[in-house]
């Protein structure tokens, strides 16, 4: 009895120490960071990429947050609501960039840089025609990690922040496209979905990717008649599948194109072109082609636009008329839903963050998850990306071969 009490004691002491040297290990690992969100609302930027509830969890976790006063103001998330949360709430955009990293809605502009620290580490989105390369050339020189999260890749090889955005766009670009359509915008008046005896609107879709495929979905429920254009024959196959219907579905066939943009009420702009750079899809001449009063909803104008008329305008100033066609390139649309955006964003920042403390922060995170590296396009200080160094007449390096350097 003795003996078989002793073993029973051996067995759960060695257990015990088990499991305390696994949570030693897993304490030393864990990685503690200070986290900031400017106030972005000076350049019309209405998300925040943080609720209060998300700073709480954040927290919880043990790291630091530090909010500039009026950051999610827009969103209906007040100051009170993030110091309740356990956020610190600072007056200047200098406090907040003494953080290890900053978390922001909107691209790295040059005052960003002005303020950044030596080898911070910073995530935004990436958008082509906003980048200057004075802020990538000084981003450079402090050698900041700089980190595009519209180009973070989940574990199915798809864009986790892009495809949660493009859902709430391509819900908004149906919703803009039938405001612009109306007499209260001095549209045609016409409605999107017609009614008994009137023939409902027609929809041209670029794109059978995620915006398009909820551009589609939102039209389809007003009663529009759908086309889509994709480069793509098995994303088009994807997209009937996932509407659970058919709709008219093309590659790009431009003499198809033509005549689809003819009789279309509305074209919406739903292509990515980061990584392959296929460049504009519908010519100016196309354009052209349209009638009075349609309208265009150029969705990909963050990365270039995919339509040769299209260039940006911002959300005072959302359109302009060209050829008797209504264009609206704004940007960032979901920026007009700004607390449903904001809450998305927290969805998917809250496992991110965590993710990469448990491995030990950034730099280790980088070199283990491929995901999060293909959204690196300046690490320590090196250009990772040929398409922004091609842009610029910069040099790049591949960040694989990088990496295996050290």
């Amino acid at each position: 009895m003795d003996n078989s009490g002793k073993m029973l004691g051996a067995q759960i002491n060695r257990e015990w120490f088990l499991y305390q040297e696994k949570e030693v290990f897993g304490e030393r690992r864990h990685k503690r960071m200070t986290i900031g969100l400017p106030d972005e609302t000076g350049r019309r930027e209405n998300r925040i990429c943080l609720t209060p509830e998300a700073v709480g969890v954040l927290v919880d976790f043990g790291h630091s947050i530090l909010i500039q006063r009026g950051a999610g103001e827009q969103a209906h998330y007040h100051d009170r609501d993030y110091a309740d949360a356990g956020a610190q709430m600072v007056d200047t955009c200098e406090e907040v960039y003494t953080s290890d990293v900053i978390l922001k809605p909107t691209p790295v502009m040059q005052e960003d840089v002005e303020v950044m620290r030596d080898r911070q580490v910073i995530l935004s989105p990436i958008e082509l025609f906003e980048l200057r390369k004075e802020a990538i050339v000084e981003m450079m020189q402090k050698k900041v990690t700089a980190i595009g999260f519209d180009i973070l890749k989940g574990e199915n090889g798809t864009y986790p922040v892009v495809e949660m955005m493009s859902e709430i766009s391509g819900n908004s670009a149906i919703m803009i496209a039938s405001e612009y359509l109306s007499n209260s915008r001095e549209g045609k008046g016409i409605l999107l979905g017609g009614i008994t005896g009137v023939t409902p609107a027609e929809v041209v879709i670029l794109g059978a990717g995620t915006l398009g495929e909820y551009a589609a979905r939102t039209a389809l429920a007003l009663g529009a008649e759908v086309k889509v254009f994709d480069h793509s024959l098995d994303r088009l196959r994807r997209l009937n599948h996932c509407l659970g219907q058919r709709v008219y579905t093309s590659v790009f066939h431009t003499p198809v194109l033509e005549r689809a943009l003819l009789s279309a009420d509305v074209l919406i702009g739903a292509l990515r072109f980061f990584d392959d750079d296929l460049g504009i899809t519908v010519s100016e001449e196309q354009v052209k082609l349209m009638k009075q009063g349609a309208v265009i909803v150029d969705m990909s104008i963050e990365h270039g636009g995919c339509i040769e008329t299209s260039g940006p305008t911002t959300h005072d100033n959302p359109t302009y008329m060209y050829n008797g066609v209504i264009h609206y390139c704004v940007p960032n649309v979901p920026s007009r839903v700004a607390r449903t955006a904001s809450i998305a964003y927290s969805n998917l920042f809250i496992p991110l963050f965590e993710k990469i403390a448990r491995g030990g922060g950034f730099n280790p995170a980088i070199k283990s998850d491929a995901g999060l590296r293909h959204g690196v396009y300046i690490y320590n200080g090196v250009l990772t990306k040929k398409i922004i160094a091609d842009k610029y007449g910069l040099v790049s390096r591949d960040i694989d071969l990088l990496l295996a350097a050290f």
